[in-house]
This record gives structure tokens, sequence and C-alpha cells, in this order.
């Protein structure tokens, strides 16, 4: 087990990119509104079409921001917008060249679009002739310089890269960073993409839903996934913030055990890519609301970071969203409504595929 007690780690921002649109705004409208149908995907890779939970591409195009970030890929371009809004949502405002800002990325699977696309160029052209732009953005880091760049930050930065849990690890390392005092702000995240390479991916290995409509609350050994993709960034500190959102009370990974305080809400990061979700059956749901929200965002492994960002949501504004999906077979207590409400503790659990548990806990 690997876990931290986040001592006042507060959020002073928050920034979000996905299939909905971009900013808090976005995220609470999509929210509201329920589940909407994904676009379908084709590819000549693909036999037929599968659904898709995909960003808009006029979304990733702000040239107020990404000015100079032509070779940027569309990776790169999510991790950029969601970590620049998560400042500007803060007010916080940060000297240039200041080595106040720690950035920490996490993502499961990297740019992968540019990487295949980079052995694509070995493959047709050979080692001498391969594109360095490609090569360039191939590597994880990327990101995490074009975010620093267009903050001018001069503080540590890092990309973590893990399947299931990658968002937990990026919490617990700011919060570690935090600790040692090696800067008294932390932009921390969580980037994924789908391409047509992945999607093809999902289809031969994962049981797709043809309609979009991931059912989190089954519990099924054999769950259903639509892909997504995204990006979602926190600005966290321990200092008082002006505009406080929440805090992160704890993060941990591969932990079996029940936190000691019951979440009035427990949110489920079940979204058809880790194998058997059997696992979420033998959780304790006595008193506890079931919440998920994958159905808005589309199976990504970096899940957690968008229901984080939900969960902070609602305990800033006392309020509890409608699951967009609602099918119940195994009888808990489901936020069936969108309403006010009175919430102290929200716990978003996830499963990896070898039933490893790993949690994170948001208080107001």
């Amino acid at each position: 087990m690997m876990s931290s007690q986040l001592k006042g780690m507060n959020i002073a921002g928050m920034g979000v990119v996905f299939t909905g649109g971009r900013g808090l705004a976005s995220l609470d409208t999509s929210l509201r509104q329920g589940f909407a149908p994904p676009q379908m995907s084709k590819s000549t890779a693909l036999k037929g079409s599968i659904p898709a939970y995909r960003v808009p591409e006029h979304i990733l195009k702000d040239k107020s921001v990404l000015k100079g970030f032509r070779r940027a890929d569309r990776f790169c371009r999510m991790a950029v917008l969601a970590a620049w809004d998560a400042v500007q949502d803060s007010g916080v405002i940060f000297e240039a060249g200041s080595s106040s800002l720690g950035i920490i990325m996490a993502s499961a699977l990297g740019p992968h679009s540019t990487t295949f696309g980079f052995l694509d160029n070995v493959i047709d052209y050979g080692d001498n002739n391969v594109s360095p732009k490609l090569f360039s953005h191939s590597v994880h880091n990327t990101a995490t310089f074009y975010i620093a760049k267009v903050l001018d930050s001069r503080g540590p930065c890092t990309t973590l890269t893990q399947f299931a849990f990658s968002f937990h690890e990026a919490l617990i390392a700011a919060e570690a960073w935090l600790a040692e005092g090696r800067c008294d702000y932390v932009l921390v995240g969580g980037v994924d993409e789908t391409h047509t390479v992945m999607e093809h991916i999902s289809a031969q290995k994962l049981r797709i839903a043809n309609d979009g409509r991931i059912r989190q609350f089954d519990f099924s050994e054999t769950p259903i996934a639509a892909p997504g993709e995204g990006a979602v960034f926190f600005l966290v500190t321990r200092q008082p913030t002006d505009k406080p959102h929440c805090r992160f009370a704890s993060a941990s990974t591969f932990d079996t055990k029940e936190i000691a305080k019951r979440p009035d809400i427990r949110m489920v990061d079940a979204d058809g890519m880790a194998g058997s979700e059997s696992p979420y059956r033998g959780l304790d749901w006595r008193d506890v609301y079931a919440a998920g929200y994958s159905p808005i965002f589309g199976s990504t492994m970096i899940g957690t970071g968008f229901h984080c960002a939900a969960a902070a949501l609602m305990l800033k504004g006392q309020l509890r969203y409608a699951c967009p999906i609602k099918d119940n077979p195994h009888g808990l207590r489901l936020c069936e409504r969108t309403e006010p409400a009175s919430i102290e503790r929200i716990e978003c659990v996830r499963f990896n595929c070898l039933g490893k548990k790993a949690s994170v806990v948001l208080t107001r």
C-alpha cells in the first residue's frame, strides 16, 4: 500500500477539457444535462464504427493561449489549455520566471497518436529520415514542457505514467513537493487521448458499448466501455486561497482498507477499462450515496481526475449531480436527481485489473 495524508492541500483552481467542452461552466452544464451520445468513430482499421468521447477540434484552437505552439499535437494542446485554465481560475499571479510553481502531469498512455506516427515514419523512411518533430512530441514530458513555457514557470516539473493509478500517484507526489518546500503551488493533473489506433485496440480488446452508455453500476465481470479523452488540472497549495474550491484530504494506491470516516458520496470510477469490476460490490455501501460520471467523459485511465473535478464542484456548490446512467442492479443509493445537498466528504474509488483499490478523498 502507498498512501498520503494530504494536510490542507487546498484546490485553488481547476481547468478541464473534455468531450463536452472546456472549462468549469461546460463541466457543470454537462453534469446537469446528463448523458449525451458520443460521436461515432470510423477508420480503415475498424470494422464498422465505435462510439468515442473525443474532444471537439475547435476547442483546441485558442490562439491567445496557444500562440507560438503551432507544432503542438492534440495531446499537448489539451494539456496546455486545461493547465492554463486552472491557473486562471485561481486568480493567482505568478511572476515571470518564478520557481514557486511546480508542475506534475499524469498519463496512462501518453501521446500515443504521435508515438505511432513516429514509428510509422521509421518504417516508411528509416532511422535517418524520421521527422524530428514527431520524435520530440512522442516523448511523454513534452506536454509538461509546453505548460511550463506558456506559464513562464521555472519550478520543478515532471510527468508520471502508470496505467490505472497515474493521477493518484501525481497527487501523492504533489503533496510531497509541498511538504518539502520545493514550491508553494503545484499544478497537478492528467491527460490522455483517444485516436484511431487506440479505438482499434479498444474494439479488439474491450467490450464496447455500441450506444456509448457506460453502465458504471453493473459491476460486471465483463464490463462495457467507450473510449474517451481529455485533460484535467488542479492548482493545489497548502496556503489559504482567495478562491478555494475544496481540499484533497487523502490519496492512496493499492489500498484494500475502507477509509476511517464514511463519505457522504462515493464516486465509482468504473468505465470498462480495467477488466472485471466485481470488486466494487465488496465496498461498504450502507448509508452512502453512489455516483459515477464516466458516461460524461468516456472510458479513460485518468477518469479519477475528471471525477475529482465533479466532486469539487459538488462540494463547493453543495449539490448532488444526477448520475447520467441510472441502471442499478445492486440496489445502491444512487444520486438520482440534481439537487441541493449537505456534503462534507466525497470518495473517488477505482480498481485496477488486478482488483487493487485506489482512492481519493475530497472534503470541504
